[in-house]
């Protein structure tokens, strides 16, 4: 074994990976909750997040935590989309209250999102969702779910939402003491350029660095690693955002991630930093 590849496997052990797709879900997905974190645990992995687009997953990663028997912890979330009732407080409430520790603003479901049409499964029409009213302020009832998300202690992230509306919602989270992460701000639908996510992570806002971003073309790999080195791996942490059928499975993401990552220039140390640490702060684990 090449000690890129030695690397490779030590960085795995403790790492997270929290934004991983899985079934039973109403797209195609490679593994179920059991089998994600079956593989993490192979790996060495201390944790996985559980995403779905369309409901809560707090409850499978309790169950699955119950009875995989994994050194890998799956942890739950919950995305706001139409199908959790949009901007639904009560949803939150619901996820937090089962141990759900991200809640994402809409992803599929957003305004910003739909005018670049449906995303590949999406499989019924509907109105975007906006985190601004009509006077470009942020909704009375997003100030609520913050509140929530606080009292929990959890993170809230902006999800598919446009790069203005995620700099306000961002700002206003920080404002109110939440956690914030800014999601895959390399994908093609959530462009945030590289002295915006800088700005946004000396506030203290978590910026996500997404392997799906740089496999599926949305940038090369070279940007992916100026934006880092633009924005600092202090506030940085990588995720596959992969699970999807016919592609490489979430723990194999993440190992190209950090192989790319090792090959362009970066210390173990600002890796594991980016793996193991960050996501920690990320979950609020102390």
């Amino acid at each position: 074994m090449s000690d890129i590849e030695l690397l490779v496997k030590r960085l795995m052990i403790g790492a997270y990976d929290l934004h991983m797709h899985a079934a039973p879900s109403p797209f195609g997905r490679a593994l179920d909750d059991y089998g994600l974190v079956m593989q993490a645990g192979k790996a060495g992995m201390a944790g996985i997040m559980l995403k779905s687009h369309y409901e809560s997953t707090a409850a499978r990663a309790a169950l699955v935590n119950i009875h995989a028997g994994s050194c890998a912890t799956a942890y739950g979330g919950l995305v706001l989309n139409w199908p959790a009732g949009g901007l639904n407080p009560f949803a939150v409430e619901n996820a937090l209250k089962q141990g759900a520790r991200i809640i994402w603003m809409p992803t599929r479901d957003a305004v910003n999102s739909l005018k670049s049409g449906n995303m590949d499964g999406d499989f019924f029409e509907r109105p975007g969702i906006s985190v601004l009213d009509e006077n470009g302020e942020i909704k009375e009832v997003v100030i609520t779910i913050m509140h929530i998300v606080k009292k929990y202690d959890a993170a809230l992230a902006t999800g598919h939402i446009s790069p203005e509306e995620s700099v306000i919602l961002c700002n206003k989270g920080i404002e109110n003491g939440v956690r914030m992460i800014l999601t895959h701000p390399e994908f093609s639908r959530t462009v945030v350029d590289k002295y915006t996510q800088k700005q946004l992570a000396d506030m203290g806002v978590f910026i996500e660095k997404s392997w799906y971003n740089v496999a599926e073309k949305n940038c090369t790999i070279e940007n992916m690693i100026d934006n880092i080195r633009t924005v600092g791996t202090g506030q940085c942490f990588l995720s596959s955002d992969r699970g999807q059928g016919n592609r490489e499975y979430p723990v194999e993401g993440m190992k190209k991630f950090i192989r790319a990552l090792i090959t362009g220039g970066f210390s173990e140390t600002e890796i594991s930093e980016m793996v193991s640490l960050n996501p920690r702060r990320v979950l609020g684990i102390h």
